[in-house]
């Protein structure tokens, strides 16, 4: 979260400074970490790509944006409770699923179930997180939307792809160190996270915009939120998607 910059650049933008981690984050974590070092090279490029490309998720995290400021008072109005992540989470889960089912061309570039599991998932938490500036919230929105997509598809994804779903609502309620730390805490190693990929960048994304709905400066480390804004770094940290296109 702290490495992306693009809520100093876009400050009135929360879905683009959210989403600007989900790229940086799938990078990072799918790609690079389980992609190249835990799974020996495999890749998982098209996980990634489903995060941060064709706009899909894009449309998804507005149009829960778009509802958050309708019925619950704006960004980061809303109190963390159940039943606004019920209600949050359900909204977004099933406008996304509609447009799966309504718009062949969405599950083709979303070619695996698990893939469209991430960005359904990615949207509902990630808006909950911003309506509720509380990254357990958001949490609990990406297991409820794992729930629901379940129930209505029958499965998520790849075998085991979702067992970390499965125990989620329970761990996103605790504090325990091994099973339920903050999510701003959370790392790639973190028991249930280090499994599979499709996770780790959204859920960096969820922890993110809750403070960004909360106008904090940093999510975790100011340190780190300082040493990836300098100007004279190859990289532009503030606009991750478009580095990736010019390769």
């Amino acid at each position: 979260c702290d490495m992306v910059q693009s809520d100093r650049k876009y400050p009135n933008d929360p879905v683009r400074s959210s989403l600007e981690i989900v790229a940086a984050g799938t990078m990072l974590f799918d790609q690079i970490w389980l992609g190249s070092y835990m799974s020996g090279g495999v890749g998982f490029t098209q996980y990634a790509t489903a995060a941060y490309t064709d706009n899909i998720l894009d449309d998804f995290t507005q149009y829960g944006v778009d509802y958050i400021k309708k019925h619950h008072g704006g960004i980061g109005k809303a109190k963390a409770t159940q039943e606004v992540v019920n209600d949050i989470a359900t909204e977004v889960n099933l406008y996304g699923m509609e447009q799966y089912e309504e718009f062949p061309t969405a599950l083709e570039s979303h070619f695996g179930g698990s893939q469209r599991a991430s960005v359904l998932a990615a949207a509902s938490g990630i808006t909950t997180a911003l309506a509720t500036c509380n990254s357990n919230a958001g949490l609990n929105g990406w297991y409820l939307s794992m729930l629901m997509h379940k129930e209505g598809w029958s499965r998520l994804g790849f075998f085991g792809y979702d067992l970390q779903d499965q125990c989620g609502s329970a761990n996103s309620m605790s504090i325990r160190p091994d099973e339920g730390l903050l999510g701003e805490l959370r790392g790639p190693n973190y028991p249930n996270y280090a499994m599979n990929v499709g996770h780790q960048g959204e859920y960096a994304a969820i922890g993110g915009a809750a403070h960004i709905a909360r106008g904090d400066a940093w999510t975790l480390s100011p340190l780190m939120k300082i040493t990836f804004a300098d100007p004279s770094l190859k990289f532009d940290f503030s606009e991750v998607r478009r580095e990736f296109a010019k390769g």
